[in-house]
Order: structure tokens, then sequence, then C-alpha cells
């Protein structure tokens, strides 16, 4: 069965037992091989969310008891999946790489995006895949991006979005052969009780704007002022993105320069190998990346990306055919 163990931060940490990895991994390649279409297709996520309910029974308590509370780091590491290492192609090395084609990774990610609510994906983003290829791309070094790999900043993944994913799943393939490349998380419940009161006040009010990336090509008004913090003033929701979220006070912007500095201070960071699986509760807890050197040989670090939305419904207007990928532009959060 999984074996749970408290990491240095307390944060959430799965490791696969030796009976529990066979089994996903026959399960996986069952799905790789034998599943009709594509894994953007929709039959192939319904034979994934078919193929979840066969995974260990503990395994699945798990993930069920970690969607419900994402515990005081909003983020877990499942360690001993199966990916296949040794039938990897070299690393791609071209912008909006996605997997299109059925694989041992895109498994595991749809079968535990399943298991956590429903796989989604947006349609300007790599062309609404929903297995998404994170990995360096020459010529973009300085990308404030998932192609980059200068120092990323942290964010909430898709922070400006009215339906902005409820989880971000990323899957290690192969890990950065340098050892430098890490993904770092800070979650809000680490962070509310350091904040000033004049801090933990003005992240609260609507004087704070979050642009979206080029890629959604958006057009139209400029969004109305919102809050950082939302919901329960005593375990709020987080949207922030600190390469777009722009001040509209001089007290909102001391309360992001506060807000940053205690993501550092706190922030845990996960330098993955290949068969690790980090999951981050992407409602409260933002992400980032350390700096790390590509070397485009084919052997640098490749991670793959999954959205999870856990009410699909919401959402519904957006998805043309009650499918999988948003493809309206969104309204202001």
């Amino acid at each position: 069965m999984a074996a749970n163990a408290a990491g240095p931060a307390s944060r959430y940490d799965v490791t696969l037992d030796q009976s529990d990895a066979e089994l996903v991994e026959e399960i996986a390649w069952k799905l790789a091989t034998q599943a009709t279409g594509r894994p953007d297709d929709a039959e192939w996520v319904e034979a994934a969310r078919n193929a979840w309910h066969d995974w260990p029974a503990t395994l699945r308590r798990d993930l069920a008891g970690f969607r419900r509370d994402s515990g005081p780091d909003g983020a877990i590491v499942l360690r001993g999946l199966p990916v296949d290492s040794m039938g990897l192609p070299p690393t791609p090395r071209v912008n909006g790489s996605v997997q299109r084609e059925a694989s041992l990774g895109a498994a595991v990610l749809l079968m535990t995006a399943c298991g956590l609510g429903d796989p989604g994906a947006f349609l300007p983003e790599k062309n609404g895949a929903l297995v998404q290829d994170v990995v360096p791309v020459p010529g973009m070094e300085e990308f404030q991006g998932n192609a980059g790999s200068t120092l990323l900043t942290f964010h909430n993944e898709n922070a400006f979005h009215e339906h902005r994913p409820d989880f971000v799943m990323l899957l290690c393939l192969r890990a950065d052969p340098t050892g430098r490349a890490g993904l770092r998380t800070a979650c809000v419940r680490r962070v509310l009780p350091l904040l000033s009161d004049s801090t933990v006040d003005a992240l609260w009010a609507p004087e704070f704007r979050t642009a979206p990336p080029p890629s959604f090509q958006l057009s139209g008004p400029e969004e109305a002022p919102a809050p950082v913090l939302l919901g329960d003033r005593s375990d709020p929701d987080l949207r922030v993105d600190l390469a777009a979220t722009e001040p509209v006070t001089e007290r909102a912007a001391e309360a992001l320069r506060e807000l940053q500095a205690h993501f550092d201070a706190t922030a845990v960071t996960h330098r993955l190998l290949p068969g690790e699986l980090a999951i981050v509760d992407n409602r409260v807890t933002v992400h980032g990346r350390t700096e790390f050197t590509p070397r485009y040989d084919g052997t640098d670090r490749w991670l793959q990306r999954t959205f999870v939305l856990t009410d699909l419904r919401r959402s519904r207007a957006m998805r043309p055919a009650d499918g999988y990928v948003l493809g309206a532009a969104p309204q202001p959060a």
C-alpha cells in the first residue's frame, strides 16, 4: 500500500510500494495501448476515468483526502509512478510541445486527473492539449512561463481566469541533469499568519489587476480591480501572479512586496525525479521554478502538465460540445 511521510516542510508525500506501483503500471499500460483514440478525445478520457477506479484503494484514498484538504502546504508528491524512462525520446526543444499520442505518462496524468475531478485545458494555451510538455526552449530562456529557464516567479496558474485550474499536476519524465531545476511552491496557509494586519487588509481589498498572458490574445476593457485574497477569512483562496498582478494603490504595492517576501521565506522546493508527480492546489498555493541552465542536447528536464477542474459544470458555456477545452473568452473574475 501507499506509505505516507511528512516531508521537511510537512507537505504530503506518498510513495507507492512495489505491489501498488506494479498495479498502476499495468493499468496505465493497458490504457495507453488499448484505449480508443488519443488522450485529447472524450472517449480516451472516459477510459482513463474507468481505469482510475482500478487503482489501489489506499492510493485513491490518499488523493481523495488531499482533494478535500490539501494541508498546510497545498501540495502533494506521489513517488514511484510509471513513466517508461528507458523508452523516452530526446526531450523536445520546440515551443508549444504537447503529448497528443497515447503514452504511459498521459495515462498516469489523465487517470489521476479523473480521480481529482476532470482534466481541463485552455484553447489559447498549447492549442488546448490536455497533456502539455514543460521543457526549456532555445531562445526563450528569459520567458516567464513553462518554456523558460530563468527564475519563474510565483503565480497561481491562469490567475486572471474565471475558471482557473483547481489543481496543477506536473509529472517528471526526465530530471534536470544538472540537479538545479526545481518546482517551488508556497501556500497562503503558511504565509497568512506572518503578514502584517495592514497587508492582510490590503490583500482583501479590490486593489489589484491581473493581466492574462499574451497567448490568450484577449481584447476589450481592462478588468476591474479585484482582491488577492478571496473566500473565507480564516482559510482564504489566493489569486495572484507576481509577474502579471499590478497594484492600483500604494498600500497594495507594499502588500505585494511583503507577500512575495513571505512566499520566498516559506517556499518548498521539489526537485522531481522520473516517476514523481507533484500536484499543486492552485486555489491556495502559488508555484514557480528555480533558475537552471539547459543543455539542449536531448537530456534536459522534461515534465508533463495537466490541469484539473473540480467542478467542470461551472465552465460549461466556454466548452464547446461539453468537451474538456475552454475556448471562449472568460468573464472578469
